[in-house]
């Protein structure tokens, strides 16, 4: 599969990456920083600024799906999606966050009392990328959102998949690690189950 991979260099995107040129797939690797990424199989670079509408669908056409993983308090998505529309590209996968997961009937996490200042901002962009997306767009969309805790670990490919609550383990901890994200989103990318909706992955 041609994937274009948008944020390829960030803690989550550089696992993607490597997940997905793990399973054989062709990925446009796109990020400011792209000529950084080491050689390997299977692997194009592609160095812009992905504010760039117009630069951007050009390097996104002939793509099977194009992956989002960006940092949403940094990077406006609106432009992204305007990019992927305009190249044609069929599907879209994107990373969200754990904020916008509901913790009770009607509240997000991130709007809970003790939710940490530090990545409030973040969060808040995160779920708004959700409500675009789910406000209406012609792109056939997926977003994925970790679990509160997303950390480097350990690939074990045991996790649980949910929708839109927030998933927590037996002793009450919300968790997944990066690499197991991957996993679940570049699963999502080769047997979709989840076209136009959210889901969630958690231990």
């Amino acid at each position: 599969m041609k994937i274009a991979l948008i944020g390829a260099t960030g803690q989550v995107g550089s696992r993607i990456l490597s997940e997905a040129l793990q399973r054989g797939h062709q990925v446009s690797a796109i990020a400011r920083q792209a000529g950084s990424l080491a050689p390997r199989e299977g692997l194009t670079p592609v160095a812009l600024d992905v504010a760039d509408t117009d630069k951007l669908a050009a390097a996104l056409a002939g793509h099977d799906v194009a992956i989002l993983s960006v940092k949403y308090s940094v990077v406006d998505p609106r432009p992204i999606l305007k990019a992927v529309e305009q190249a044609g590209v069929p599907r879209l996968l994107v990373v969200g966050g754990a904020g916008s997961l509901e913790v009770a009937p009607g509240v997000d996490l991130v709007d809970t009392p003790n939710f940490p200042e530090a990545y409030k901002g973040e969060a808040l962009a995160a779920r708004e990328c959700l409500r675009l997306l789910r406000a209406g767009t012609p792109l056939d969309w997926t977003l994925v959102s970790p679990s509160a805790l997303l950390l480097p670990g350990e690939r074990t490919g045991k996790f649980r998949i949910g929708g839109d609550q927030l998933l927590v383990d037996a002793d009450g901890a919300s968790r997944i690690s990066i690499e197991d994200l991957a996993l679940a989103l570049v699963d999502e990318l080769e047997s979709p189950r989840h076209s136009r909706q959210r889901f969630t992955v958690g231990y």
